[in-house]
């Protein structure tokens, strides 16, 4: 998975859309498949934009790529940043 965002640390904020490029599986399609949030402790919420939604938890960035990434076929587009003191 590319992350279009840059560098997320625990300090940085991102609102990002989870972009699939290709479906490998058949089942949530391609475009903005889910939204998601990182957290300022690095963890990260996923609701997914299927028919059947439903809302995940993961530890960090980088366990949402391992487990949805499909060897590059999946995009972390940002679509807001932010530190401690800014407004997302």
């Amino acid at each position: 998975m590319v992350a279009v965002c840059g560098a997320v640390s625990a300090q940085r904020r991102c609102l990002f859309d989870l972009v699939r490029l290709e479906d490998v599986t058949g089942v949530s399609g391609t475009g903005v498949v889910a939204w998601g949030a990182v957290m300022p402790d690095g963890w990260v919420a996923l609701r997914w934009a299927t028919n059947t939604a439903s809302s995940c938890w993961y530890a960090s960035l980088g366990d949402v790529e391992a487990i949805h990434g499909h060897d590059g076929r999946t995009v972390v587009r940002c679509v807001a940043r932010g530190g401690d003191a800014d407004t997302l």
